[in-house]
């Protein structure tokens, strides 16, 4: 992983665990174990679901540029299917309390958004490549013509 992406994924991923830590305080203190383990379960669904999107969309646009905004549009669909068909697996569970895990879920998607899109505003990314010798520009070599 280039040390831009993995820039970006440490940007996003470190405020999204705290979060996940003080969601999952919270809910301990509110909810007790179940509801600890609930937020736990939410922030760690939100990690590992938003950083396999990550990944895959660097992967794309890396690879496959002409199909990065119709890949963006899967991805997201795919997470919201996956999501679904785990809320739906655990619908009527007893290992962790619901609003707890919808809590820390939600809290840490919207933080792992707002994450990101600070980290995409601070990265210092080249709109053109910066070697002029293989652009096909004459080069200056410092003796007059």
């Amino acid at each position: 992983m280039p040390s831009n992406d993995a820039r970006n994924l440490l940007h996003t991923a470190v405020p999204t665990a705290a979060v996940g830590v003080v969601a999952v305080a919270v809910s301990g203190a509110v909810a007790g174990g179940k509801g600890a383990i609930g937020a736990a379960v939410g922030a760690a669904l939100a990690i590992v679901f938003m950083g396999i999107g990550l990944y895959v969309l660097q992967w794309t646009a890396k690879t496959l540029p002409q199909l990065f905004q119709a890949m963006g549009l899967m991805l997201y669909v795919a997470q919201l299917l996956l999501l679904m068909i785990f809320l739906a697996v655990f619908k009527n569970t007893s290992l962790f309390d619901g609003k707890a895990f919808a809590f820390s879920l939600i809290v840490a998607t919207v933080v792992w958004m707002a994450a990101q899109a600070r980290a995409h505003m601070k990265a210092k990314i080249f709109y053109v490549e910066p070697d002029s010798a293989k652009s096909g520009q004459p080069q200056n070599t410092g003796s007059p013509s």
